[in-house]
């Protein structure tokens, strides 16, 4: 039996985001392991269907010498223990850890899957400290992807610039529609006649945060009647956005924050347009959760964030850290209700199309067995 280990930062990612893809191994014959920084829930999940857990401690944000260099041990003692044919990294540090340690122990077929890049390459303003996070990730993604059987993004734009800047050598990359959708799962719902706005993000300023609020106050002004909603986390992540700054929008009516919510369906079923004025994303799961339930989506004309929206066929696309063209796309879609109603139809439709979650699923398993490049 082929054995698989899923490397991932983000605990919770292994039950939501990854369970599908996994269960698919599972039913493939893999004997599927998970390594991830210890939460309780997650592994239960994981126990219930039969994938085997690793606690792997790794701080998602923090970078240190010491802390990294005894990540890398554990994880080699545990590949060496384990013996995979397989292994996948998701996330950067997985990834630049993660591939050169499978390599060292022998791991026949290493995986990467390039989610997004993050602040590492998304700082609007290129600040000194952002260069030097990016020229640092350049170099640790570039040594790491050259031990890599397979690398796969989830879209072009963030392939084409890994190939443009020299990080991928030779080494085969994919394209996946993201990490798709259950369509069972996240139904049409009716759209609300009010205009409700909804942002789901954790407080990152590269997810445009402040774009949201400040086009949630421009378009306020003149339609007092549109109701803002935010839901998201802090994170410890360079880029934080201040949560005080979403306080004070909160105490002078703006928006209604949710902060961290469980089950997203509830919210985006009471909002009529989903707003992300991000910065870069890999593929965005809150734009296809938002699609599949029938939501128009007002984004940024910006990698990931554009792949998944025909602009003027099923939402509107804004420059990048534009607040007044996002208040204006906004104030259309109140504007015109048929519009945005079309909007909805066809982001349901184009869900189905494209970012079934039992189509990447598919995808994904191509890649993972035959260890092949897939079509681009």
């Amino acid at each position: 039996m082929n054995r698989i280990v899923v490397i991932v930062s983000e605990p919770k990612s292994l039950a939501t985001t990854r369970g599908h893809f996994l269960l698919a191994l599972r039913v493939a014959g893999y004997d599927v392991h998970a390594a991830a920084p210890f939460d309780e829930m997650t592994v239960r999940w994981l126990t219930e269907n039969g994938i085997r857990f690793h606690h792997l401690p790794m701080a998602r944000a923090a970078v240190g010498p010491i802390g990294d260099a005894i990540l890398a041990l554990r994880l080699y003692r545990k590949l060496r223990e384990l013996r995979p044919q397989v292994v996948l990294t998701c996330a950067i540090k997985p990834i630049v850890y993660g591939i050169p340690v499978a390599l060292i122990a022998r791991v026949p077929r290493r995986h990467a899957l390039i989610t997004g890049l993050g602040y590492a390459f998304t700082d609007h303003h290129k600040s000194l400290r952002w260069r030097i996070i990016n020229a640092v990730a350049r170099l640790l993604y570039a040594a790491s992807l050259r031990g890599a059987t397979t690398v796969t993004f989830q879209n072009e734009d963030d392939r084409d610039d890994f190939r443009r800047l020299g990080l991928l050598g030779r080494t085969p990359a994919s394209v996946v529609n993201g990490s798709g959708v259950d369509l069972d799962r996240f139904k049409v719902a009716p759209l609300p006649e009010e205009p409700r706005f909804l942002m789901i993000a954790r407080l990152l300023r590269d997810k445009g945060l402040a774009e949201y609020l400040g086009a949630a106050r421009l378009v306020k002004a003149v339609r007092p009647e549109a109701r803002f909603d935010l839901v998201g986390d802090t994170d410890p992540n360079p880029a934080g956005f201040p949560v005080s700054e979403v306080e004070a929008a909160v105490a002078d009516g703006t928006v209604r924050y949710h902060r961290a919510v469980e089950d997203v369906r509830r919210v985006i079923a009471d909002s009529r347009i989903y707003v992300l004025p991000s910065y870069r994303e890999g593929t965005s799961r809150s734009v296809l959760e938002a699609m599949a339930m029938g939501r128009p989506v007002i984004t940024t004309d910006a990698p990931g964030c554009r792949a998944p929206i025909i602009a003027g066929v099923n939402g509107l696309l804004v420059p990048v850290g534009a607040t007044t063209p996002l208040a204006e796309a906004m104030i259309h879609l109140i504007d015109n209700p048929d519009e945005a109603n079309c909007m909805a139809r066809n982001s349901r439709s184009i869900a189905e199309q494209r970012y079934d979650i039992r189509k990447v699923t598919a995808h994904m398993m191509e890649i993972i067995e035959t260890g092949q490049q897939a079509a681009e």
